[in-house]
């Protein structure tokens, strides 16, 4: 049978036959054959019967069950044979005859080029292809190199990933609007009044919410956590009785979001007729979903948001709100900082005076630790005068600190609740080891408020440098340097002082070197989690304080 007996004409459909196996004769010189004409000793009934015609694998109804769609090209990359999914894929139940580019009608004609590239007749290829804004397929192009099919015909299959990709792409909205929420910023709104930081944010909420996940209806409520009342935030189509309810934390006798704030668990009311928990909120609304504000496993609210049809929101829409609530609550714990760090002037002046010299005097203690540590001549007056110029750089935040202190009211302002104090931390050293800047600033403003005397390094070479210099109580140390991870500084640190203590920190949980787990395995005790709140890291910092077996401080180190 020749070639051209197996190939398929444009506009017919491949035949079961062709696309079915050959049976090819054992060679020869294989030792497992059976010497032709002779009879083989295994009985009759032992003996395997061979295939026939009759019982060949019908391919072609095994291809139309696939869930991808299939289809074979020729040598002009015209569409010889495709099954039903394919056609469904493309919308075009004439599919048969036309090129891919003309069955999909896409604009770009790279793909196109693709297939006549001149790897696509050697190995399969794989690419991904989008139509419009809203279809989005993976196709696979596999040459056909043996057999009747094999005369530069490919075998294309295609596969819908639309919604994968589409949910990666909200994914990365969430995340960019998360940011744009946690612009919100001292620097940016110091001009700002608390209510024009309030109405900030807010806006920042409602249009991220109808941008990113297309929701209309809008409620935010904050955990008041004394007294477990929900204060409104904001609403957006919420009927005028829904937004003036007062709501408690408490599962009975306060709605949906009372339900989530008191255990923190997200609630989806499918048909908002019929469930006993919803009480009504939006004009007409049929469906809600409510998740709770959380904050380092702290409630901080809820956000709700409705929909006029019952049965609206999946679990998806529940996943994605999860996620953006997380960056609201975040936000929101932001502005609340912001607020109490403005309240008195003299706290805010200090610490604005203490992150502008922070900078440079970090900078001036790295650079003279690195002379000194590399100076050869070694002479005793410039090693004397080196070190003189270490100490009064040290001396400045100290003396800014203590002004500071003198000029700050001993009455507490009333808008300000009363601030822990921690007289075991006060004088006491910190090294700040990590890349961010942001995060050497804030450590400064942070901790230098409470009278910790706060050093930092850019990287785990100048750590280990200021460590053989200088005296610490505690050191803080991303798992995330440019130089070293986590487990290899912590290693390093314990070389210079087995007593120094250590504690690893990481955002998100993000520990791709699992540092953490062999730093603990070494003997590290603490471990932050970014974003974490000041109370949490001074809590470990007395805990690291006073489990430490380091000795007294050294007179002027």
């Amino acid at each position: 049978m020749t070639s051209a007996t197996h190939s398929v004409t444009a506009g017919q459909t491949a035949s079961t036959e062709s696309l079915q196996p050959t049976t090819h004769n054992r060679p020869a010189d294989d030792p497992t054959a059976e010497p032709s004409g002779e009879s083989s000793d295994v009985d009759d009934a032992d003996q395997v019967s061979k295939p026939t015609a009759q019982d060949a694998i019908p391919f072609q109804q095994v291809l139309e069950h696939l869930p991808e769609g299939v289809a074979l090209l020729d040598a002009d990359r015209r569409i010889r044979w495709c099954n039903d999914n394919f056609r469904a894929l493309c919308r075009r139940p004439d599919a048969v005859g036309l090129t891919f580019h003309d069955a999909f009608d896409m604009a770009d004609l790279s793909l196109g080029d693709w297939f006549n590239a001149p790897e696509v007749h050697t190995e399969k290829v794989r690419r991904t292809v989008q139509r419009g804004e809203r279809f989005v397929c993976e196709v696979v192009s596999t040459p056909m190199q043996t057999g009747p099919l094999s005369n530069g015909q490919l075998l294309i299959t295609v596969r819908d990933i639309s919604a994968e990709v589409h949910q990666r792409q909200k994914l990365a909205a969430i995340y960019a609007a998360g940011i744009g929420l946690g612009e919100i910023s001292a620097e940016d709104l110091r001009e700002l009044s608390v209510q024009e930081r309030i109405e900030l944010l807010k806006q920042k909420i409602i249009q991220s919410t109808k941008d990113v996940l297309q929701f209309e209806t809008i409620e935010i409520r904050l955990l008041d956590k004394t007294t477990r009342a929900l204060e409104p935030l904001l609403n957006v189509g919420m009927t005028p009785e829904a937004a003036a309810r007062t709501l408690v934390a408490d599962v009975t006798g306060n709605g949906v979001t009372g339900f989530v704030a008191a255990g923190g668990g997200s609630y989806l009311c499918e048909d908002a007729t019929q469930d006993p928990r919803y009480l009504p909120g939006a004009p007409n609304a049929r469906s809600s979903l409510t998740v709770p504000l959380m904050l380092h496993n702290e409630i901080l609210g809820t956000f709700n948001v409705e929909s006029d049809r019952p049965g609206t929101f999946m679990r998806q829409d529940l996943e994605f709100l999860e996620l953006f609530g997380r960056e609201v609550a975040l936000a929101i714990n932001t502005l609340e900082l912001l607020e109490v760090e403005k309240v008195t002037a003299a706290t805010q002046y200090t610490g604005m005076i203490l992150r502008e010299v922070a900078r440079p005097v970090d900078e001036i203690l790295n650079c003279t630790t690195w002379i000194l540590d590399r100076y050869i001549g070694h002479d005793p007056a410039v090693c004397e005068r080196l070190k003189k110029v270490q100490k009064h750089t040290r001396d400045i935040k100290v003396l800014i600190q203590k002004v500071g202190a003198a000029m700050t009211p001993t009455a507490p302002h009333a808008a300000v609740p009363p601030q822990r104090t921690h007289p075991r931390l006060r004088s006491k050293r910190i090294l700040v080891v990590d890349n961010d800047e942001a995060a050497r600033d804030h450590a400064h403003a942070a901790l230098g408020q409470i009278g910790c005397e706060v050093e930092t390094a850019h990287n785990g070479e100048e750590a280990l440098l200021m460590a053989r210099t200088f005296h610490y109580d505690v050191a803080i140390v991303d798992i995330r340097l440019p130089d070293m991870n986590g487990y290899e500084c912590f290693v390093a640190l314990g070389n210079i002082n087995e007593h120094l203590p250590v504690i690893l920190m990481t955002g998100f949980g993000y520990d791709p070197g699992h540092s953490i787990v062999k730093a603990r395995q070494a003997g590290l005790k603490s471990a932050l989690y970014k974003p974490f709140r000041l109370d949490q890291l001074l809590t470990e910092l007395e805990r690291a304080i006073v489990t430490s077996t380091d000795p007294p401080r050294p007179a002027g180190t």
